[in-house]
């Protein structure tokens, strides 16, 4: 069986002789590489999901009314870009989360959590990224408007 040795510290693993050779293998937290390959490829997953850049948004008070019209379209095809990139997480953490649901040993159910977080934590970060490129633009927008009046 193909097994990945899990060891905090690992020139302090005690040596093996003939007789200590099954306790010392039933001592130490051995995962089979069935389990991992496919969590790791989750992972891997999720940073194959490419998140988009913020644009550069228009100085609101200094600002031409096409400078906001091209700052709208920028915010426009990012959101377009975020809504993919979060399409693409949510395809990864909803797999994570069968595997972790459908694990059967405390050690893959760990691994497939991690995945799970690692996916919602980017999910959560392009919503928050969103929210503020859009908060952003809505202030200089407002910020145009007053400068015209």
């Amino acid at each position: 069986m193909n097994a990945i040795f899990c060891s905090p510290i690992p020139w302090a693993r005690p040596r093996r002789t003939a007789s200590k050779a099954s306790s010392w293998t039933r001592s130490r937290s051995v995962i089979p590489a069935a389990v991992v390959l496919p969590l790791l490829a989750a992972i891997h997953a999720v940073a194959e999901c490419e998140a988009p850049e913020k644009p550069s948004l228009p100085d609101g008070a200094h600002s031409t009314r096409e400078q906001m019209l091209a700052g709208l379209k920028a915010v426009k095809a990012f959101q377009a870009d975020n809504m993919a990139y979060m399409q693409c997480l949510e395809k990864h953490f909803t797999r994570a989360r069968g595997q972790a649901n459908s694990a059967e040993d405390g050690n893959s159910r760990a691994l497939a959590d991690g995945a799970y977080r690692a996916a919602m934590d980017a999910y959560n970060a392009a919503v928050s990224a969103e929210e503020e490129v859009a908060g952003t633009f809505n202030v200089e927008l407002r910020e145009f408007r007053a400068a015209r009046r």
